[in-house]
């Protein structure tokens, strides 16, 4: 099991930052460009919520895949945690953490937690390969989401 974790300053109120965090949408305008992410099944655009599903589909190692997650718990606008029901790992847990550090600066942290399949062989493409890859989508993907919420937030707040 991997754990990869990150955290960002992000300048916009805790709530916004929180709301803009769970935006399908705005989910799959923030990933890597290659991989052509797009919520397929489940909720497909808007924010998801407690209980609710959504099933992304995406090229990674130049296969397409589909991984759908549920939200397990939801705090709003502290905490919302994810896990993957179905997708190419044995495991995915990803929680999602907002503190308020000031009136208008929210610290975000993610923290995710995977495991390959394929018993030993799957451990060791965790460590050599699955740990950067995705501490790399994380961090991309929270300076692209950054810099469009303060944008926004500059341009409506």
């Amino acid at each position: 099991m991997i754990t990869c974790s990150t955290e960002i300053e992000i300048q916009v109120p805790v709530e916004r930052c929180f709301d803009r965090a769970r935006c399908i949408e705005l989910h799959t305008q923030t990933v890597w460009k290659h991989t052509r992410e797009r919520a397929v099944a489940g909720r497909t655009s808007g924010m998801i919520g407690p209980g609710e599903t959504v099933t992304f589909q995406a090229r990674h190692f130049f296969v397409t895949q589909r991984l759908t997650s549920r939200v397990v718990e939801y705090d709003r606008p502290r905490r919302f945690v994810d896990e993957m029901l179905s997708g190419a790992f044995k495991t995915m847990r990803h929680e999602h953490t907002f503190t308020q550090l000031g009136p208008h600066t929210t610290l975000m942290r993610d923290t995710l937690v995977f495991s390959a399949p394929f018993g030993l062989l799957g451990r060791i493409v965790e460590r050599a390969i699955l740990r950067r890859y995705m501490l790399a989508f994380l961090e991309y993907r929270n300076r692209q989401l950054k810099a469009r919420i303060e944008e926004e937030w500059g341009n409506f707040g």
